[in-house]
């Protein structure tokens, strides 16, 4: 996933992060839309449409590497859009966000009067100011680009934030968090990050992430055993599903351990269904059987 698409799910899911990064009240009914210049080819990734033909569109671009040609382009997009859509807006202000200052392009000319107007706000991440200070969108750009080896603090922080704080769409956010972690870190499963991001077995449960691995994993497991299941009855059916899920992770069980399992009754192996995914060990799941018993 590119960094640029971070930021733009980002502000669809919380258009008011533009405002927050201007500084001003968030109006009410901005979208946020990615439009396609169809004559050139051109598309504008980050557009703030004003519910109103009286307002201002806001054009918002990241730019996380250096391009020498980047405001030539930058600028005739805006242009072209403007001559297609005059009859949308009243006025217009151009948004460019940068990691730091090292990624601007080398000269601005012959573009510096724009580049240096009030039309056009360049924001630097790296001097926004401490994640604890900020508000949460802007913490959540920030996050973007916070070293590695500081990326699991600053990401607990967030999350602890999204549950404590009265925020909108925190679902939404955790999602976000986690994403933008994952990108970071690409060599860990979605449930290592939420584990790294502080949540317990209970909230995990609660995620949507676990709802749908959890939904998938039981009907790729029914899928498999339903002739089964079709023949020897619904409890066996659960007690097969459940079998074959461990010995999807853990390899052959023990005779012992199969055993005790296929004598559980039917609400013992729903509730074994449910603590599945918290097992990493064969130990694990004798202790819930010794304490199921």
């Amino acid at each position: 996933m590119r960094r640029d698409s971070l930021f733009y799910q980002l502000f669809a899911q919380l258009p008011q992060t533009l405002f927050d990064l201007l500084g001003i009240d968030t109006p009410q009914g901005y979208r946020f839309e990615s439009v396609e210049l169809k004559q050139t080819a051109f598309r504008m990734d980050g557009v703030f449409v004003p519910p109103d033909p009286s307002g201002t569109v806001y054009f918002c671009e990241v730019q996380f590497q250096r391009d020498n040609s980047f405001y030539e382009r930058f600028f005739a997009e805006i242009f072209l859009y403007l001559r297609l859509y005059r009859q949308t807006f009243s006025d217009w202000q151009a948004v460019v966000i940068y990691p730091h200052r090292q990624a601007e392009q080398v000269s601005f000319e012959p573009y510096d009067v724009l580049v240096n107007s009030h039309r056009l706000r360049r924001v630097y991440l790296n001097e926004l100011g401490s994640l604890e200070a900020l508000p949460l969108s802007l913490a959540l750009m920030q996050l973007m680009v916070v070293p590695e080896a500081e990326m699991p603090t600053a990401a607990r922080l967030l999350a602890e934030r999204t549950r404590t704080e009265a925020v909108p769409r925190p679902e939404a956010i955790m999602e976000l968090i986690t994403t933008i972690v994952l990108y970071k870190f690409t060599e860990l499963s979605r449930e290592e990050v939420l584990r790294m991001l502080g949540f317990t077995t209970e909230e995990l449960k609660r995620t949507r992430f676990y709802r749908d691995v959890y939904a998938e994993a039981r009907e790729e497991a029914y899928a498999e055993v339903r002739e089964e299941v079709l023949q020897q009855g619904l409890q066996q059916g659960e007690t097969l599903v459940v079998l074959r899920q461990l010995r999807r992770r853990f390899g052959d069980l023990p005779t012992s351990l199969e055993e005790r399992i296929r004598q559980l009754s039917s609400p013992q192996i729903e509730a074994l269904a449910e603590a599945l995914l918290d097992f990493t060990t064969l130990e694990q799941v004798s202790a819930w059987l010794e304490r199921s018993s």
